[in-house]
């Protein structure tokens, strides 16, 4: 990951609200229907020698109810015979049994190991799917959602390994050639793991692409990252290009061994480079970088070229020494340069947006070395100096009380405090994009936009923020489209949640139980009527209602998806629909 760029989540204000005053409990009735089952869902239960808490948050926490999020309202779920079963929903009131579309042709109860059945939808008539024996369906599905232009139709169909779920899949057009990239996951036994849990969790990377003259598809590549954690959130880019992971532990390709003497070589090269290329130091209005120079070059064998975001150095006809985006864009027109007498080339880059401070240079350049200015680090210094004393809780009354942890909440305390997101590339196989979360908990993912990646929701203090990532715009690749005011808090009260989803259209977010018991968060609205804030005596102008459905039933909650208007929640023998937005 040396050569990763360190990236950071750049929130939008606007989307914040820091007046939020929480939400109000809504007595206001919701509409709940539920369909029974012809026959149960294909539940697996986890298995004696399925022990680890990786076990459990891959297999044992598995949703197995999937939304179509090419067709609106339109689920699918898989029962005790294999069957494929799906419902669409257009009218609550008049709603048909769940309609059977496909059949898988292996016997599931055969397979002592398997897994549970597993399902993506890679475009709007194309489906992945697995059997959970380590089988994977390529399905030509047609038009989903209707049953009269409906077929689901097998054009690939391959044993891939030990038993596997599929995590993502995306289709695509590459060289004239349709192809679809799905990523697998599973957990493995590692016998050289004494000291851990004994297991690695593994993704691969398979490719298959269909062949010249309409003579099916065939699997083109096959790549596996392993890893120590399950990914919290896996996504392949649309272009299948590259691949974007959230996970507590890294993750790194396994290369064979051509591609491990490469990297080999690679690493020797790169640590006989240790002295840094150049040094950079800024102020809040502006960045100095300092370049040594060899003995033979003049003033006129330097050439430089500013721009508003982009610097290039060259010293002679060499190859530029410095080249590429500045992290911000500069004053390029009052930018300047001077050779000291020591032989050194100084650069002075004005900053155009005053006060921010850069962490990097060069985008993705790691050449240089950034050399903090003294009087900073004495600013800083001072800064933190009332968290740290020689004394335990010297003067608590005093302005500035030393940080307490007895203060935080239960609901304060992160078991995940190093999780990232890196983003790897297809072809060279390395991280290209790293972000270090910290404590922004991951909350969920939901699909905004089918074309797009699915969005994830992390938790930046108490409020819920939505990212959606763009793998096609560097300068925004990942942006933050909305929020759910307190909803990073409220959901860790809750001990019992298993799901969560969101709306794709941000109007609630909502979390359910292992049993019965549905918890939904509208977004703040207008009130028809004048309230006023007790305390304050000023007059609320919107309030953000929170309701609680409860189901009848007794058994556990095996699915959970959300949609613009309604929550779809699945038990063994029962399909609930819960209204939650009118269609207007």
């Amino acid at each position: 990951m040396a050569g990763a760029a360190h990236c950071s989540l750049q929130a939008k204000r606007l989307l914040l609200d820091p007046k939020f005053e929480g939400y109000k409990l809504s007595l206001e009735p919701l509409a709940c229907y539920q369909l029974g089952l012809d026959a149960a869902v294909a539940e697996v239960q986890l298995r004696d020698d399925q022990y680890t808490l990786d076990h459990m948050r891959a297999f044992g926490m598995y949703n197995y109810l999937h939304l179509d999020s090419w067709y609106q309202d339109n689920v699918y779920y898989v029962d005790q015979f294999g069957r494929v079963m799906n419902l669409s929903v257009t009218l609550d009131t008049a709603l048909q049994k769940p309609r059977e579309v496909f059949r898988l042709p292996t016997d599931l109860t055969a397979c002592d190991n398997r897994l549970c059945a597993s399902m993506h939808f890679s475009s709007s008539t194309w489906v992945t799917l697995s059997d959970g024996t380590g089988r994977l369906y390529l399905i030509k599905s047609g038009k989903r959602g209707n049953s009269a232009s409906e077929k689901w139709e097998i054009v690939f169909n391959e044993e891939l390994g030990s038993p596997f779920i599929v995590a993502h899949s995306v289709s695509f057009v590459k060289c004239d050639a349709h192809s679809l990239a799905v990523l697998l996951l599973r957990v493995e036994k590692d016998e050289l793991d004494t000291k851990g849990s004994g297991f690695h969790v593994t993704l691969e990377w398979v490719t298959i692409a269909g062949r010249e003259g309409d003579h099916g598809y065939e699997i083109i590549k096959r790549r596996v990252l392993q890893g120590k954690s399950v990914p919290h959130y896996a996504a392949i880019e649309p272009s299948g290009d590259a691949l974007m992971i959230v996970s507590h532990k890294p993750f790194t390709f396994m290369h064979s061994e051509s591609d491990e003497l490469e990297e080999s070589d690679d690493a020797k090269v790169s640590n006989e480079k240790k002295d840094p290329l150049y040094y950079w130091q800024q102020t809040e209005d502006d960045v100095t970088v300092t370049v040594h120079l060899p003995q033979d070059i003049t003033k006129d064998d330097i050439k430089i070229r500013f721009s508003p975001d982009n610097i290039c150095v060259t010293l002679k006809d060499q190859p530029p020494l410095m080249e590429g985006k500045l992290y911000s864009s500069v004053d390029h027109e009052s930018s300047t340069w001077v050779i000291r007498e020591d032989k050194s080339l100084e650069i002075s880059l004005i900053k155009k947006n005053e006060g921010s401070r850069w962490p990097e240079l060069i985008v993705g350049d790691t050449r240089g070395e950034f050399i903090m200015d003294p009087s900073r680090c004495s600013e800083i210094a001072e800064s933190l100096m009332h968290l740290t004393s020689e004394v335990m809780n010297p003067n608590p009354e005093k302005e500035n009380p030393p940080c307490n942890a007895q203060e935080l909440e239960e609901c304060d305390a992160f078991l995940e405090d190093g999780a990232s997101l890196c983003r790897f590339d297809g072809n060279t196989l390395k991280v290209t994009h790293i972000i270090n979360l910290g404590s922004n908990q991951y909350l969920f993912s939901v699909v905004v936009n089918p074309k797009e990646m699915p969005c994830f929701c992390l938790r930046h203090d108490v409020d819920a923020l939505l990212w959606q990532p763009h793998s096609d715009q560097p300068e925004n690749m990942w942006e933050h489209i909305a929020t759910f005011n307190a909803l990073g808090y409220v959901q860790a009260s809750k001990q019992d949640k298993k799901f969560m989803a969101c709306a794709p259209d941000y109007s609630y977010a909502a979390l359910c139980e292992c049993l019965r018991r549905v918890f939904i968060y509208r977004q703040p609205t207008p009130l028809a009527t004048v309230l006023y804030n007790r305390k304050e005596g000023r007059q609320v102008g919107q309030v953000a209602k929170q309701l609680v459905a409860t189901l009848e039933a007794n058994d556990p909650i095996l699915g959970f998806q959300a949609t613009s208007e309604r929550l779809f929640v699945l038990t063994t023998k029962t399909l609930f629909l819960i209204k939650v937005n009118s269609g207007n």
